[in-house]
């Protein structure tokens, strides 16, 4: 405890950010992509499909299953969803109803994310240097300034984009992961809280597909637990013990082991995705190492460290996952907020003059691809489109307009505060780089979310398949991928049997084939009577049979 800390707080640095604009900056971060489309090839169609089997009744809810495949572990996202498609859907649709519980779960994930970096820093290594004669940072307005800096950084990274956004089991992993991070943290100042997070947290990690993970954590949180000089985070060891049994029981219960161990294509691979994924936080997060090495076995910098650190493994383990690489960015945020307040200026400054030049150029970017597509000026990159995405119309739609402008208002009000006269918060150096992200963000789920939303759903596909066989009829796929086994269920209607073994006769049947595939337009007994692609694959096409049909 005698190490001198590297912080110099004073107390007009530990300005809290003010609750309604960082509410609304969290609200353009969650909202958009949440309404208005349809689920998106391939994860996320493939786990709303087990969610609508098992709202449909097709499928047992500790069973899910797609076209007689049954899933490969995950059951408490899937039953997650299913639940609310039950209670939901008939208002709201099943789509919009599925995303409802993972809407919160990211929400969730950012409360978490706050209040770890809040008890963390106001343990007393994480405390900045006292002055002689005062006008330091008292320790809970300091503790809420790093905490504020801990969600920027959060809400900066480029990997929470897309997957915090899905219904996939990743996202649920993700609350699990924060949850126990939050646990850890606040077990030394709010006992029952982190008792009952951490008996939640790991088994939810356990039910949702990562039962290896939620184990190496609680290892880590032990050895952390059992060094410490809390005697509060002491006691708490034996319920981080005691979570643990329980998700490795509930795990073997539910048969949620599953080891897909594969090598990464090289260092580079993983490295690079780790770079842009984790972007700034990473950076920041090194920094904070090196600034605070001299404190790594503190509470403050080994928790967040070690949390990041097993997800990290688990991604190189898994072949350079960026779905298991997404358990690390609430613990790098963490640590990531710790290097605010040992920034030199010139790097602060830095990291403003990027994420303005960086964000202001992709949100000009959206608009202009926006107005060539709304008036055909300028006309290159509207063509561009009608070339990449035949078929596509953009309807008027007025109402993403009055997000997107206010938004792009709130981004020229943001900029025009932090280049005047502000520098004192802790946190003003990860405020554009947020507010960029949420920016770009909603513009594209806006603006330009009718184009992906045909670009990345199966519908335009199922739309055609739907010309040829006739709607709630059965329809073989043997050997077709999950995402468009789900795709023929929830959007086409079909009962689609997938097993190659079902002796089940269906007067249909599609194939999914690339052309370099032998066999794709030959079945003894059928007859094809039509080949379909979706509009933005040039390649692989669906072939659709009719048995002992005369070809039409």
């Amino acid at each position: 405890m005698n190490t001198p800390t590297p912080a110099l707080v004073p107390q007009r640095a530990a300005e809290r950010l003010p609750r309604i604009p960082l509410l609304l900056l969290c609200a353009a971060y969650v909202l958009p992509g949440l309404f208005g489309r349809d689920p998106w090839r391939s994860a996320d169609v493939t786990a709303f499909g087990y969610m609508a089997s098992i709202a449909r009744g097709a499928s047992a809810w500790w069973a899910p299953s797609l076209g007689g495949l049954p899933a490969d572990g995950a059951l408490l996202p899937s039953a997650l969803g299913a639940a609310s498609i039950h209670l939901f859907g008939g208002w709201l649709g099943a789509p919009l109803a599925a995303r409802l519980p993972f809407a919160l779960l990211l929400v969730g994930v950012l409360i978490c994310t706050w209040y770890a970096a809040f008890h963390l820093a106001r343990t007393e290594a994480a405390q900045p240097v006292a002055f002689a004669f005062g006008g330091e940072a008292k320790p809970v307005d300091y503790a809420r300034a790093i905490a504020d800096g801990a969600l920027l950084a959060l809400l900066a990274t480029l990997g929470l984009l897309q997957l915090g956004h899905e219904t996939t089991p990743e996202l649920t992993q993700l609350f699990g992961g924060a949850l126990f991070l939050y646990a850890m943290a606040a077990a030394p100042w709010r006992a029952r809280a982190a008792r009952l997070a951490v008996i939640v947290a790991l088994p939810v990690m356990a039910m949702s597909g990562a039962p290896v993970i939620a184990l190496a954590l609680a290892a880590a949180g032990l050895l952390i637990c059992l060094r410490s000089r809390y005697a509060q985070a002491r006691a708490f060891a034996p319920w981080l013990f005691g979570a643990a049994l329980l998700a490795a029981a509930l795990a073997s219960l539910l048969g949620q082991w599953a080891w897909r161990l594969e090598a990464p294509r090289g260092l580079w691979q993983p490295l690079q995705l780790l770079l842009w994924f984790a972007w700034p936080a990473w950076a920041l997060a090194g920094w904070t190492l090196w600034r605070w090495r001299a404190h790594r076995f503190h509470r403050h910098i080994s928790i967040p460290t070690l949390g990041a650190l097993v997800p990290m493994v688990a991604s190189l383990a898994l072949g350079g996952s960026d779905r298991a690489l997404l358990l690390a960015l609430p613990p790098m945020a963490v640590l990531a907020a710790f290097a605010l307040p040992t920034l030199q200026r010139s790097l602060s400054a830095a990291i403003d003059w990027f994420s303005v030049f960086f964000f202001s150029l992709a949100a000009l970017g959206v608009w202009v691809f926006y107005l060539s597509l709304r008036t055909g000026v300028p006309a290159k990159p509207a063509a561009n489109v009608m070339k990449l995405a035949p078929g596509f119309v953009l309807e008027r739609d007025w109402l993403a307009l009055l997000p997107a402008l206010a938004a792009t208002l709130a981004w020229a009000l943001l900029v025009r505060w932090r280049t005047g006269r502000h520098r004192h918060p802790l946190w003003k150096s990860l405020v554009l780089p947020a507010g960029g992200v949420s920016l770009v963000w909603l513009l594209v789920m806006t603006l330009m979310l009718p184009l992906i939303d045909y670009a990345r759903s199966n519908r335009a596909l199922i739309e055609r398949i739907a010309t040829h066989v006739p709607a709630g009829g059965c329809v073989a796929a043997p050997g077709a991928d999950r995402a468009l086994i789900a795709s023929l269920e929830t959007q086409g209607g079909w009962h689609v049997v997938a097993d190659p073994a079902n002796p089940e006769q269906c007067p249909y049947m599609v194939i999914e084939r690339s052309p370099r595939e032998p066999g794709a337009t030959e079945r003894k007994g059928w007859t094809r009577i039509a080949s379909e692609r979706r509009p933005t694959d040039r390649e692989d096409r669906v072939h659709v049979f009719r048995r002992g049909a005369a070809a039409s």
